[in-house]
């Protein structure tokens, strides 16, 4: 798998998606990535190919790996300290991945790029999310690893937004959830003949 250094989003959205994929946070859920099948869909909503899985299916023993890898991915975005963030990031990515190379990119730019050492899938996955991650870091700022502002979600995120205002891990979800019980309590805080 080759990752380029220059779309850190995508692999922060990855990286964001798949911490959120554990039971504790989809407490109502449950783990969304119980099997190899479950992976192997997201891996593909997600448009990741890891090599490792080109001609064979995700295993138990691959899910376990990204299970380690969730865990490992969430105490680097919850982790308080950036050089511990990119202490970890690097790590991640060091094991997994060779160091970076230049290749042209069509319309004659040229782009940075990192290639995994041929393990598995979730070493393939760990070189795109911890190189994302650093390329937050250095780009956006630690300030951009957050929890979900929904008092009842545990959530994480890293938000490559614009502005930086996202405040929701999922935010169609949480923030919706949120939105919708303010408009409630609005509602019943109105006088009987205001309400609508």
């Amino acid at each position: 798998m080759q990752v380029s250094l220059d779309d850190y989003s995508w692999g922060a959205a990855v990286a964001t998606d798949l911490v959120n994929t554990a039971p504790e946070v989809q407490v109502t859920r449950g783990e969304q990535l119980p099997d190899g099948a479950a992976l192997a869909a997201f891996l593909a909503e997600h448009d990741v190919h890891p090599d490792a899985l080109a001609d064979r299916p995700a295993t138990a023993a691959d899910v376990a790996a990204v299970h380690r890898l969730r865990a490992d991915l969430r105490t680097l975005i919850e982790s308080p300290d950036p050089a511990d963030a990119a202490a970890r990031a690097g790590r991640l990515s060091a094991a997994a991945g060779g160091g970076p190379f230049l290749q042209m990119a069509p319309g004659g730019r040229w782009h940075w790029h990192v290639c995994s050492r041929g393990g598995g899938a979730a070493e393939e996955l760990a070189l795109l999310t911890a190189t994302a991650l650093q390329g937050v870091l250095r780009t956006l700022g630690h300030d951009r690893f957050r929890q979900c502002a929904a008092p009842d979600c545990t959530g994480v995120f890293v938000d490559t937004s614009r502005a930086g205002r996202r405040r929701y891990c999922v935010p169609e979800v949480c923030g919706n959830r949120i939105n919708v019980a303010n408009h409630r309590a609005r509602r019943r805080a109105a006088p009987p003949d205001q309400r609508a």
